[in-house]
C-alpha cells in the first residue's frame, strides 16, 4: 500500500503537475500585470483594517477569515514540510518554495476572487462558496461535473491532509518530547476539536482570531533567535540556496545529494502543501467573509501566502540551511529542532514540540470547515452535523495510527485537487481580469482614504 501511495504521488507531482501550478500562476501574473505582487503593502494594510465586517454581506470579518485560512495553512508543512524538502531536494528546494509562492499570490488572488463573486446563500441564509460554487456559477451546467470532482477530492483530502495527518504529528510530538501517551492525546484531541468544531465557521474563526497570531508571532520570534545565533552564516546560506536551485548538490555528511529537478519537485510540492496555493481551499473560507468587493477579499486573501511562505517557512529553512544540520541525513521535524537546538540548547525542540502541536491543532479546526462545506454543496446541508461528529472522532484515529502511507495520498490528493481548481481559473480568468479593473481603483482609493489612487491604476 505505501509502495502504490509513493507511485502515484510521484506521478500526480510529475512534471505536468508542476508546469500546470507554476504555469496558471505565472499565467495569471502576466494578466494582472503584476498586480498582486505590486499590491501587497495594500492587501497587508485591508488584512488589518478588515477586522470589522460590513453589516449583511459575511458571516465572519474579511480578517477573521484569513486567520481561517491560515488556521488551516500554517502547520505541520511549515515545519515538518519545509525540513523535508530540503532533505531530499537540497537547500535549492527553498528557492523553487519562494517562487511558488511568489507566483501563488496571484493563483490565490484569483481563487478568493471567484469564490466571492460567485458565492451564494444556503437554506440558512449563510454564505457558500468555494471553486465548485465558482464552477456551477460561472462556467454553468455543462462543467458541473468538475465541481463535483474538486468537492469530492476536497472531502476526501481533509481527512487526510487537514485530519489525521496533523492529528498525527500532534501526537508523535508530544510522545517523543513529552512521553505523552498517544491514546490520551487522541482522547484530548477528540474533545477540543469536537467543541471547537460543532460551532461551525464563526467559532472556527473565533479561536483562530486567537490562535493564529499567537502562534505565528511565537514562532517567528524563536526563529529569529535562531537566525541571530548563526547571523554570520545568513548570507553563504542564501547564496547556497539559489546556487543549488539551479545545480545539482553533491552529497555530503548524511545528505545524499539532490538535483536540479529533485529541488524544484519538492520546493514546488511542499510549497503548495504548506500555503495551499492553486488547491482553492482559500475561496472556501473567505467566501464567508464579510465583503461587498471580490477584488478586496482577494487582495486579503492572497496574503494568507506572503505570511505563510515568503515569512513563516522562509524562517524555518534558513533557519535549518544557516544551522548546518541539513546535512546530517535527518529530515522532517527532527531536522527542525536539530536546527533549533544549535542555538537554544535544551528548548529548542520543546519550542518545535509545542509549534507542532499548535498549528497542527489550529489546521484541524480550519480545514474541517473546508471539508464540510465540499460535502455540504455534494449532499446537502444535512451532512453538516454528522461531518462535524466524525470529524471529531477521526483524530483519535490518526493520533493513534501510523500515518506514512497518509503522508503520500495526502500529497496525491492535493494534487487531484489542484487540477479542476486550475482548470476553471485559467476558463474564468477573464472575469479576475475584468473584475480587477472594475474595483480596484476603488478599493484602493478608499484604502487611501481620497480618490488618487485611481489614477495609479491603469
Amino acid at each position: 500500500m505505501n509502495d502504490w501511495a509513493q507511485s502515484l504521488n510521484a506521478f500526480v507531482w510529475g512534471p505536468a503537475m508542476l508546469v500546470l501550478i507554476l504555469g496558471t500562476g505565472v499565467y495569471l501574473h502576466i494578466r494582472l500585470g503584476g498586480m498582486p505582487i505590486w499590491r501587497i503593502g495594500a492587501g497587508l494594510r485591508l488584512m488589518w483594517g478588515g477586522r470589522h465586517s460590513e453589516a449583511g454581506m459575511g458571516d465572519v470579518s474579511p480578517y477573521a477569515a484569513l486567520m481561517t485560512c491560515l488556521a488551516a495553512t500554517i502547520g505541520v508543512g511549515n515545519i515538518a514540510g519545509v525540513a523535508t524538502a530540503i532533505a531530499l531536494g537540497g537547500p535549492g528546494a527553498m528557492f523553487w518554495m519562494w517562487i511558488c509562492a511568489l507566483v501563488g499570490m496571484a493563483t490565490k488572488y484569483a481563487e478568493v476572487v471567484l469564490s466571492v463573486h460567485y458565492r451564494e446563500r444556503d437554506a440558512d441564509g449563510n454564505f457558500v462558496g468555494g471553486p465548485m460554487y465558482a464552477i456551477k456559477n460561472g462556467l454553468g451546467s455543462r462543467w458541473k461535473w468538475l465541481g463535483t470532482l474538486f468537492a469530492i477530492f476536497g472531502g476526501f483530502a481533509g481527512f487526510g491532509i487537514g485530519n489525521m495527518v496533523q492529528a498525527n504529528s500532534i501526537a508523535e510530538a508530544l510522545k517523543s518530547s513529552y512521553n505523552v501517551d498517544a491514546t490520551i492525546t487522541g482522547a484530548v484531541l477528540v474533545i477540543i476539536t469536537g467543541i471547537v468544531v460543532v460551532g461551525g465557521i464563526k467559532r472556527v474563526a473565533a479561536v483562530a482570531n486567537l490562535l493564529v497570531p499567537v502562534m505565528a508571532v511565537g514562532f517567528t520570534v524563536a526563529s529569529a533567535v535562531v537566525l541571530f545565533g548563526h547571523a554570520a552564516a545568513i548570507p553563504e546560506a542564501l547564496s547556497t540556496i539559489v546556487t543549488h536551485a539551479f545545480t545539482p548538490i553533491a552529497a555530503t555528511g548524511g545528505f545524499v545529494g539532490a538535483s536540479v529537478a529533485a529541488a524544484i519537485r519538492f520546493g514546488v510540492a511542499r510549497g503548495v502543501f504548506s500555503n495551499e496555493a492553486g488547491l482553492g481551499t482559500a475561496g472556501i473560507a473567505q467566501a464567508a467573509g464579510a465583503s461587498s468587493s471580490p477584488v478586496k477579499s482577494g487582495l486579503i486573501g492572497m496574503i494568507g501566502t506572503f505570511i505563510d511562505t515568503l515569512v513563516m517557512c522562509s524562517m524555518t529553512g534558513l533557519a535549518i540551511v544557516v544551522s548546518g544540520e541539513w546535512t546530517t541525513g535527518s529530515s522532517g521535524v527532527e531536522l527542525t529542532q536539530r536546527a533549533f537546538e544549535t542555538v537554544l540548547p535544551g528548548i529548542g525542540g520543546d519550542v518545535i514540540a509545542i509549534s507542532v502541536t499548535t498549528f497542527a491543532l489550529a489546521t484541524i479546526f480550519g480545514w474541517a470547515y473546508y471539508g464540510e462545506r465540499c460535502w455540504q454543496y455534494l449532499l446537502g446541508k444535512w451532512t453538516i452535523m454528522p461531518y462535524r461528529i466524525v470529524w471529531s472522532l477521526m483524530v483519535f484515529a490518526g493520533a493513534v495510527t501510523h500515518l506514512d502511507t497518509a503522508w503520500s495520498i495526502a500529497d496525491s490528493l492535493n494534487a487531484l485537487m489542484a487540477i479542476p481548481n486550475l482548470i476553471h481559473l485559467l476558463l474564468l480568468s477573464p472575469v479576475v481580469v475584468a473584475l480587477t479593473k472594475e474595483q480596484l481603483s476603488s478599493v484602493l482609493a478608499t484604502l487611501n482614504g481620497s480618490g488618487r489612487a485611481a489614477t495609479e491604476v491603469s
